[in-house]
């Protein structure tokens, strides 16, 4: 689908004209709007017809669409991953500050000579 895209070097509208590659760059919200322009754009050209025939027009049309759906796909995947590893080191950290509070709970409640041992045992 992208080699049949950069081959044919499709560019979408956006701000002027971008490239396949420059779809990468963009916002999701920015690449609905392409979406959406695109997609006006075929309710646009649609017309009935009793023969099931795309225009080339038309398969650019397709493809353009395939290839902003795609990205979107993979990017909001991206997102995700991201968040998931952003609420994990939390979760992580939380853990690691409990068990740090339970290993000083448990120092704590030493007596004075087990400490006193564990402090000549360091020198």
């Amino acid at each position: 689908m992208f080699e049949k895209a950069v081959r044919m070097k499709l560019r979408f509208s956006h701000k002027g004209l971008c490239g396949v590659e420059d779809l990468w760059d963009l916002s999701v919200v920015n690449l609905d709007v392409i979406f959406k322009d695109l997609s006006r754009t075929v309710m646009d050209q649609k017309e009935e017809s009793l023969l099931n025939v795309k225009s080339k027009d038309d398969e650019i049309l397709d493809l353009k669409i395939k290839i902003v759906k795609h990205i979107v796909e993979v990017r909001l995947s991206e997102q995700e991953i991201m968040k998931n590893r952003i609420n994990n080191a939390k979760q992580k950290q939380k853990i690691l500050g409990i068990i740090s509070e339970k290993q000083e709970a448990g120092l704590r409640d030493m007596s004075v000579e087990d400490l006193k041992k564990m402090v000549d045992e360091l020198k």
